[in-house]
């Protein structure tokens, strides 16, 4: 099942109206939009009836590119596992997905019954820290043990440090942490599915640190050093009696 509804926003110079073009479905609706700024909170209904213990995927797109791509500056009740219920809200951050704009947007939110082509454990990722140069096992849900997925990094300016393609869906993967990734705290994992690429899940935010800690490291450079003293010390000491003991016995005194 795939429920779409469609609004219109006019941006020009801060000012903005809100319009309704064209509205698909009963139970999915958009109420009313906000501009904050340049922030946009879109406020929508999603009323699944009877069935209202299921799970939806929810996406919003924009004629920015002719409503081909879900937008991903967004937070709220969009992505997969999201409830029906009233009030939902979407927050996009314009400016950081377009830049600076001025004209006229549309908007669309589709939303579908979501079975998951993967399902993650939140307690792998949330607030979890891995080291570089290491292997950690991931292992999630599979919906299709027949498909295939991407998985990849990204930090929190939305950059793709690492990728693997075509990972079979078989609920593990084997990851090595590269060596020459930033450490941060903002890291996750997105999983895409490769026969349709807005069924999309994100990992939670975890945390990237490097396999020895610097401060270890200086500890090692120091303790090294000081050893190398000791020893050039002990030396120097050792070389002193050996010489010392080399001298001869005094001379008989003239008499």
């Amino acid at each position: 099942m795939k429920i779409t509804t469609r609004k219109k926003i006019f941006l020009c110079l801060g000012l903005f109206a809100i319009s309704l073009s064209s509205v698909h479905a009963q139970t999915l609706a958009i109420d009313f939009i906000e501009l904050k700024d340049r922030t946009i909170i879109i406020h929508y209904d999603l009323d699944d009836g009877a069935n209202s213990n299921r799970q939806f995927l929810v996406q919003v797109f924009s004629s920015q590119d002719n409503f081909s791509s879900p937008l991903t500056r967004v937070t709220g009740d969009f992505g997969p596992d999201i409830s029906a219920g009233f009030d939902k809200k979407i927050v996009w951050e314009i400016t950081e997905e377009l830049g600076p704009f001025k004209g006229t947007l549309s908007f669309e939110i589709r939303a579908r019954v979501y079975v998951p082509f993967v399902k993650l454990n939140k307690s792998t990722y949330e607030g979890k820290r891995f080291k570089r140069g290491k292997n950690y096992p991931i292992n999630w849900q599979s919906g299709n043990l027949n498909g295939q997925l991407n998985i990849e990094l990204f930090n929190s300016a939305g950059e793709r440090i690492w990728g693997e393609s075509n990972v079979a869906n078989i609920g593990k993967f084997d990851w090595y942490i590269p060596n020459n990734i930033k450490k941060g705290n903002t890291y996750r994992l997105k999983f895409t599915n490769t026969r349709d690429r807005n069924d999309v899940t994100y990992s939670q935010v975890f945390s990237i640190r490097p396999r020895i800690p610097l401060i270890v490291k200086i500890a090692g450079i120091t303790a090294a050093s000081a050893a190398a003293i000791l020893v050039l010390t002990g030396s120097e000491n050792t070389g002193t009696e050996e010489a010392g003991a080399l001298v001869g016995p005094p001379g008989i005194p003239n008499k």
